[in-house]
């Protein structure tokens, strides 16, 4: 089969293309870099033809309402032409669980045009739905800073590797289209300030946690179970104590 992997340069989309070229496919690592651009539709047909799935892991790269509303729309509707001009049998997307419960949030908004503007093409589709990555930690923690102090709600989460992720997106890639969404998290669930407060030890961070019911999750307030699978989900094998010992931030960390 051949694939075109959107972001395939990127933490997830290595992994991916990785995989599938070990399983002996043929795939197109797709991004600026190797002259696919989904904003201005650079190269996008030349890197279609003959394609039968593309991965969608393109992510937008700022934040900001309307820049990030503005890329995934535009970024959708250049990638579900270009591969209706070409004929692509299934259409994966990598989105986060709760999206829908998380409108208050710009980021999230842009999220569910995004799987708007997917279910309502001709393709047929699968949008996997990952909780937090583990890698995002870092970033989690700076939104909810101030000062000396993180702010952040005592949501469960149940954050997931990238690796693990890479290894759900690729077998979904070689399987029938869902025509709907899988969803997928880590082995632990645990309240998001709890996580959080473990990272920070085990970097040394010195900045306390406080669990904080009115703190917001980049701009949306959270219910308990908004960031964790309704119901059954393919979980990752690597639990918090498993990634942290094989990350860069167990490298990093300041030693005794």
């Amino acid at each position: 089969m051949k694939f075109v992997v959107i972001g395939g340069t990127g933490l997830i989309g290595s992994k991916v293309v990785a995989q599938l070229r070990a399983q002996g496919h043929e795939v197109v690592a797709a991004a600026p870099s190797t002259g696919v651009n989904i904003l201005t539709g650079e190269g996008l047909d030349a890197a279609m033809a003959g394609t039968d799935t593309v991965v969608d892991l393109a992510n937008s790269p700022s934040f900001e309402d309307a820049a990030v509303m503005d890329f995934f729309r535009t970024a959708g509707h250049n990638l579900l032409s270009a591969e209706a001009r070409a004929g692509v049998s299934h259409h994966v997307a990598l989105s986060v669980v709760g999206t829908d419960k998380l409108s208050a949030s710009g980021y999230f908004r842009a999220k569910i045009a995004q799987e708007q503007l997917i279910r309502e093409s001709a393709i047929p589709y699968t949008i996997v739905h990952s909780t937090q990555f583990y890698e995002f930690l870092p970033g989690i923690i700076q939104a909810g800073t101030d000062g000396q102090t993180v702010r952040l709600p005592p949501a469960l989460v149940q954050p997931i590797a990238s690796e693990d992720v890479a290894n759900a997106v690729a077998r979904v890639a070689v399987q029938k289209p869902a025509n709907g969404i899988v969803e997928i998290a880590g082995p632990q669930r645990e309240p998001m300030a709890d996580l959080a407060r473990r990272f920070m030890r085990a970097v040394q961070d010195p900045r306390e946690v406080v669990s904080d019911p009115g703190a917001l999750y980049f701009g949306a307030k959270l219910q308990d179970d908004t960031l964790v699978p309704v119901g059954a989900a393919w979980q990752g094998a690597l639990n918090f104590e498993s990634w942290l010992a094989q990350s860069q931030f167990a490298r990093q960390a300041p030693r005794a």
